[in-house]
């Protein structure tokens, strides 16, 4: 963010927050609230430094509150929003990045995937190059046309850690400016990857912090820079992919920013104040912390931990092996931009007006109006908000892009439930069933089974599917998949001995299939769906 811009969001986000706070209850009782989260919060603060600082803060304001005036608890309400601001905002320095783009992709892409300084310097220049590795696709036209009207969030699935990088490169790549977006605070971590998030635009949330004062200073944070024209990245999944399943269950907070601003917009009556919602779907071959990602939501179902710290991502070797592995194979990323919508979940054309469903063309702001007059209404925005969800949940699903390893381990997977259909899915993963490995011809069998299910959704314009996918004949597909299977993880999900194929990695075997979760592929071969609807869960019917 522009230097020039940072005070003044910050002061707008201080009294906007507080204004707020004032009229839904008593400051005192807001006050006490966010003490007992922060200081709950700290109990668990590994970094003692900052541990230290935040207590001595927290606890000055406690003692103040003690016999307080309004006037004195608003100060202190105030202090209290100030630090939160503070502790969010991002930056953005022109002349860093400059500097990081011109160094070239190899450059670009390390620097913001945390590889060290020794490590950059011990290894140059054999370095991976993003250059030909991500495939940009999909209404790039749009994206670039719907930038110069209005204010721009773009809002991609989340794979992985790296899904920032890709983001942000590609929009590099189509010549546009950089989105600011928000980075959890554990990727700052890294000194390096730290300095250059912090001036490429990021702004940090932090996960572990429960205090609902903090989540209504980042969503205003949020809105205040679509207002003053920044465009953004949000991930609406929240968090990574736990299962590998395209995400179902969104997160509406920061979607629901979209509305606000844009009547904030109207009252201002800014000459450009539509705001747009544009989906991406992002697919690799394999995932770096995929076998982090499955454990964790094996290990406890629908209580997987919020924040992991310890994945592939916070190795910097792994990162670069995982790179180099990759691209080593000719292996694309696929960076899939959707069809653009308005914060109501209308469908926008590319001109950027709104589209009701037949088609024709709708003013939304008589959506926000009110005798004549844009008023912000929670409820009515929040319902909006439910709608442009449900809408994103369907792109998602269109523009899921599969490529060989996730058909390869959905033919597998299904392999190895029907020839044990008396063992429960948990049971499958964990202890394996009798039959482990299947036949060449069988795995064929089942895979040219899917790719004609795949071909025939990919000509309705349910899925997208890669180049092998969708041209090469099974043995191809399944020889890429083995292929990718054998080069990064600790083990390969599946590998061929002979003639014969056998589930090495099940829990990896299980996270890749389910990129093909929910798309009613299976019905021919009897076989119920895995995850439940929002593909946070073990389906009960399934076990």
């Amino acid at each position: 963010m522009r230097a020039e811009d940072q005070e003044r969001i910050l002061i707008e986000v201080q009294r906007r927050v507080v204004a707020q706070a004032q009229q839904r209850a008593r400051l005192d009782e807001t006050l006490a609230d966010s003490l007992y989260h922060e200081k709950r919060r700290l109990k668990d603060e590994p970094d003692e430094r900052a541990k230290k600082r935040d207590k001595a803060f927290y606890d000055t304001i406690q003692r103040s509150m003690r016999g307080a005036s309004d006037r004195a608890l608003t100060r202190l309400l105030d202090q209290i929003v100030r630090h939160y601001a503070e502790e969010i905002a991002g930056n953005f320095d022109e002349r860093i990045y400059t500097a990081v783009t011109r160094a070239g992709a190899p450059a670009l892409g390390l620097l913001l995937n945390a590889v060290s300084p020794k490590q950059l310097v011990n290894r140059f220049p054999d370095l991976p190059n993003f250059d030909d590795a991500i495939i940009m696709q999909g209404e790039i036209e749009q994206l670039r046309r719907l930038h110069e009207l209005g204010t721009v969030i773009l809002v991609p699935t989340h794979v992985s850690n790296l899904d920032s990088v890709v983001c942000g490169y590609a929009l590099y790549k189509l010549g546009l400016p950089p989105f600011i977006y928000g980075a959890g605070l554990n990727l700052f971590s890294n000194p390096l990857i730290g300095f250059f998030m912090h001036n490429l635009g990021a702004y940090t949330v932090d996960r572990r912090k429960r205090d609902p004062l903090y989540k209504q200073v980042l969503k205003t944070y949020a809105t205040c820079t679509i207002e003053n024209g920044y465009d953004n990245i949000f991930f609406p999944g929240g968090t990574r992919s736990r299962s590998g399943a395209i995400e179902q269950h969104l997160k509406l907070g920061l979607l629901g920013t979209g509305v606000t601003a844009y009547v904030e917009n109207l009252v201002q009556k800014k000459t450009a104040p539509k705001v747009f919602v544009v989906p991406a779907s992002l697919s690799f071959q394999l995932v770096l912390e995929a076998e982090t990602l499955i454990d964790d939501f094996l290990k406890e179902v629908g209580k997987s931990r919020y924040i992991i710290t310890d994945d592939e991502f916070s190795k910097p070797g792994r990162v670069l092996s995982f790179m180099k592995q990759l691209l080593s194979l000719d292996s694309k990323i696929y960076f899939t931009v959707g069809q653009a919508y308005d914060p109501f979940g209308n469908p926008v054309d590319p001109d950027g007006n709104s589209l009701d469903p037949r088609g024709r063309e709708v003013d939304t702001s008589l959506y926000v109006t009110r005798d004549g007059v844009p008023v912000h209404d929670e409820v009515r925005d929040a319902e909006f908000t439910r709608e442009l969800g449900e809408q994103l949940a369907h792109a998602y699903m269109a523009d899921n892009l599969v490529q060989a390893t996730h058909v390869t381990a959905r033919a597998m997977f299904s392999l190895l439930r029907t020839q044990n259909p008396d063992v429960h899915i948990v049971r499958l993963l964990r202890t394996g069933g009798q039959i482990e490995d299947v036949s060449l011809t069988q795995l064929y069998r089942e895979v040219d089974r899917l790719l004609h299910e795949l071909r025939g959704l990919h000509g309705r314009g349910g899925i997208r599917l890669g180049p092998v996918v969708q041209a090469d004949s099974a043995d191809d597909v399944v020889e890429d998949g083995l292929r990718h299977f054998a080069i990064f993880h600790s083990r390969p999900a599946a590998e061929r001995r002979g003639d014969r194929v056998f589930a090495t990695d099940r829990a990896l075997l299980f996270y890749y299939q389910n990129r093909l979760e929910g798309y009613r592929i299976d019905r021919e071969a009897g076989l119920s769906p895995v995850l439940t609807k929002d593909h946070r869960g073990l389906n009960a019917g399934s076990l």
